[in-house]
């Protein structure tokens, strides 16, 4: 209604035309819409990346057996520690991204029937489906519409929400949003993040770097762009507001593990193989606090073989 009151036309590109439709099935109701284009098969694609997958509207139950483990690289050493941090009966959200990885762990270490995992279009339980095809899942439980989702989110239902970042600065700030001239958006990142009990901030310490993991030591073969900076271009996440809430926030990374405390980042957990001054600090803009406990990051996550993770035993 918007689009018209301001002087546009709304026009909506439908698969098939029917000669009528069940009032409760409607979505968009005629009065809204100005013209209406009936694709070609081939331009009405289910996903960016399918045509039709039968999981993805629900018709089938897909054998999780079935699905194809995530290959042994810096996405799935962050995903594999993230899922560290789930609990029994937890409500979880997936970001886009490098959070996608948590629910297939969590399908690879056979914990999903102990947890919730949702994601922003309307998807409540199941395996949400990854990059390009995230938005749909399989398996779910409940299918709603975005805005009650977000009603969900808001009113802080949230137990744990799993996000990504691209830049990271002292005071526990995130920027995904704007980089340069590059505006991306913050589509829901703040709603989620600003609601949830605790965010888990996932992505690699640099951009465009290179591992590999020789006998469960992590090594770093080349070093990307820097990502945690002295202050972030855009804030899509506050620090100081966080500190405020009280809210749990850390920051996983495939080399260190940092939490928010209310005197910034402290390093708590370092990768095996990993040297704190030439791996982790050399690499910053700033330097963090460094826990007094400091630890290695469990040593399961960097071998090749399941971790027999359980959630009782999750949270380290």
């Amino acid at each position: 209604p918007g689009c018209t009151h301001s002087g546009g036309l709304v026009l909506v590109q439908v698969e098939r035309l029917a000669g009528a439709l069940h009032p409760r099935q409607v979505k968009i109701p005629g009065i809204w819409v100005d013209c209406v284009v009936l694709s070609r098969p081939e331009n009405h694609w289910q996903t960016v990346a399918q045509v039709y997958n039968p999981g993805f509207a629900h018709e089938i139950m897909v054998p999780t057996a079935t699905l194809q483990a995530m290959v042994m690289d810096e996405r799935k050493i962050i995903a594999r520690r993230a899922a560290m941090e789930l609990t029994p009966k937890c409500v979880v959200n997936l970001g886009v991204g490098m959070p996608e990885g948590v629910a297939h762990i969590a399908n690879e270490e056979g914990l999903l029937e102990s947890l919730t995992l949702t994601t922003e279009p309307g998807v409540i339980g199941g395996i949400p489906a990854s990059t390009p095809n995230f938005g749909a899942a399989i398996n779910v439980a409940a299918l709603i519409d975005q805005p009650s989702q977000f009603d969900f989110y808001d009113g802080g239902g949230l137990d744990l929400a799993f996000l990504a970042f691209a830049q990271t600065d002292q005071e526990g700030n995130v920027n995904v949003s704007k980089f340069g001239r590059k505006v991306a958006g913050a589509g829901g990142f703040i709603n989620i993040s600003q609601n949830a009990q605790k965010v888990v901030f996932m992505g690699t310490f640099t951009n465009g770097l290179k591992i590999a993991v020789p006998g469960g030591r992590l090594e770093i073969c080349r070093e990307g762009c820097r990502k945690f900076l002295s202050h972030v271009e855009h804030m899509t996440f506050s620090g100081d507001y966080a500190k405020t809430r009280k809210q749990e926030v850390l920051y996983i990374t495939e080399r260190c593990v940092f939490t928010l405390t209310q005197h910034g980042l402290e390093l708590t957990e370092i990768a095996p193989g990993i040297d704190v001054e030439r791996d982790i600090l050399a690499q910053m803009d700033f330097r963090p606090l460094i826990s007094e406990k400091l630890r290695l990051m469990d040593e399961r996550i960097f071998r090749d073989s399941l971790m027999g993770l359980t959630l009782k035993t999750a949270r380290l």
